[in-house]
């Protein structure tokens, strides 16, 4: 398998679940802001903070709203990190890796592609941006269940697999990362009473709040959650199960190098992460570090398989 082809499939999985991350974000962060009251901080600005934008965006906005900050996450064509510049990424590199993948999975993130430019200007309102949403979210679930029943097991899918999976590890420790705001000392009357809603809130971006009453049976509270989302190595998208998938996926590829040992570090990091009683500066050092850690497995990941870097 030549190294290029390698790459592309590898920025294929993580631009589509770059894509679905976003669509899943917004739509989940409407539906909160409508179950809370005025005067709870759980603004747009977080979604901003969540994908570490902000000098991006206020490169173009001065204001931050409902109206700019889906604007600029879900249709700026200008910000690599917005929904439609992934999708179009996505489809750029699944163009020119057709004959690796099966026919249906082009046709998949082509016509999700040309939906999006057709209805961008659609996510002005919001009814018409969580239908648009929701059709995206269905697209990109078609997409990965149609390589999991179409595609064989190989090295391409393994690719995918692995580029997948960091970039999900990646999006949970993001949203992690805002739910340290629930941790603050200073955090208003408001916040704490809604406490609940929120953690919730921070189960369901993930699609995870039925797993959660099923494994963990105890009401809905931080160290829970955090718990949880970190360490948990059966749901799909905690940190745990993904660095499980990726070890996995390197493990099974050729020519792998001392990633092994690299992929060993990082599960030994993360189980040890211990969140009873954590403090929100605490929570942060730790998601810091941990996305650096992500981070630095990339860079491995391009040194030893691929021939040239692509920008994220």
């Amino acid at each position: 398998m030549l190294s290029r082809s390698a790459e592309r499939l590898y920025w294929l999985a993580r631009y589509l679940e770059r894509t679905e991350n976003i669509a899943r974000l917004v739509s989940v962060h409407m539906n909160l802001l409508m179950d809370l009251p005025k005067g709870v901080e759980m603004g747009w600005q977080q979604l901003i903070r969540i994908n570490s934008a902000d000098e991006a965006f206020h490169e173009k906005y001065n204001t931050i709203n409902e109206r700019n900050v889906t604007r600029f996450l879900l249709a700026d064509a200008n910000y690599g990190g917005s929904l439609f510049s992934s999708l179009s990424m996505a489809r750029e590199n699944i163009r020119t890796s057709r004959d690796l993948l099966p026919d249906e999975a082009w046709e998949q993130v082509n016509e999700m592609y040309l939906y999006a430019k057709t209805n961008l200007d659609a996510i002005t309102n919001r009814h018409s941006r969580s239908l648009f949403l929701n059709e995206i979210l269905k697209g990109c679930q078609r997409f990965t269940g149609l390589l999991s029943g179409y595609m064989s097991h190989n090295n391409p899918y393994r690719f995918i697999r692995l580029g997948r999976n960091l970039e999900r590890a990646d999006m949970t420790s993001r949203i992690l990362d805002l739910a340290s705001l629930l941790l603050s000392e200073s955090r208003s009357d408001e916040m704490r009473q809604y406490e609940t809603i929120l953690w919730m809130n921070i189960l369901k971006a993930l699609n995870a709040l039925l797993m959660y009453r099923q494994h963990v049976r105890s009401r809905i509270n931080g160290d829970d959650v955090l718990n949880f989302l970190l360490l948990n190595t059966n749901l799909p998208r905690s940190v745990g199960c993904c660095v499980v998938e990726i070890s996995d996926s390197i493990n099974r590829l050729p020519n792998h190098g001392d990633l092994p040992e690299k992929i060993v570090e990082l599960q030994s990091y993360v189980q040890s992460i211990d969140i009873q009683q954590v403090t929100q500066l605490q929570l942060r050092g730790i998601l810091d570090d941990l996305q650096n850690k992500l981070g630095g497995l990339h860079g491995q990941i391009t040194d030893n398989w691929f021939l040239t870097v692509v920008n994220e």
